[in-house]
């Protein structure tokens, strides 16, 4: 299975690498993830349920970085098995390049493959569930990091210049007729 795509992060690129690195914003970001727990260098003990069509299990796994170039990039290795269910490994290669002060794009590219009853029930199902998991993910992470780093508040526009409608002996004109006539 191969998964590519690119996200615009409404966040600066250290703000995004340090979201991307940040394992309480990331468990809640991820559909199913119960728990991530640091397991050694770089290493990542990791719970989830998930579901690919009718198979459904709790699937435990480790995440292991590499390749670390921050803020820019890294490498995202990672093994789960669900038991009677199946198992997976693959790996990430996660990018991100600043497109202004204020927005990242992310570029992923994910190589894995599955085995047990997930490789049986066919690779168009297990391809829709995990293109479901990234939506589902990055809709998430969006929305944390829109609530963590809230945009800008856009200055109120400055009033026109006044002109001689608005000013002097006409202005006092037109409010003195306004009050006699109503």
């Amino acid at each position: 299975m191969n998964l590519t795509g690119q996200q615009t992060l409404p966040v600066s690129q250290a703000q995004a690498w340090a979201a991307l690195n940040d394992t309480a914003m990331l468990q809640a970001a991820l559909p199913g993830c119960e728990s991530i727990a640091p397991a050694g260098e770089q290493a990542f003990d990791v719970l989830m349920a998930v579901s690919v069509g009718p198979v459904k299990a709790r699937f435990k796994g480790r995440l292991q970085l590499s390749e670390l170039n921050p803020p820019q990039s890294y490498r995202l290795g990672f093994e789960g098995s669900g038991g009677p269910a199946g198992h997976g490994k693959g790996q990430a290669a996660v990018s991100l390049t600043a497109l202004s002060a204020t927005e990242t794009r992310l570029d992923y590219d994910v190589t894995a493959s599955v085995g047990g009853k997930l490789a049986q029930i066919g690779s168009r199902l297990v391809d829709a569930a995990a293109q479901k998991l990234a939506e589902d993910f990055f809709a998430r992470f969006k929305a944390a990091l829109v609530e963590r780093h809230p945009p800008p508040v856009a200055e109120a526009a400055t009033p026109p210049p006044p002109t001689p409608a608005t000013t002097g002996w006409w202005a006092r004109l037109r409010a003195w007729l306004a009050r006699r006539i109503g």
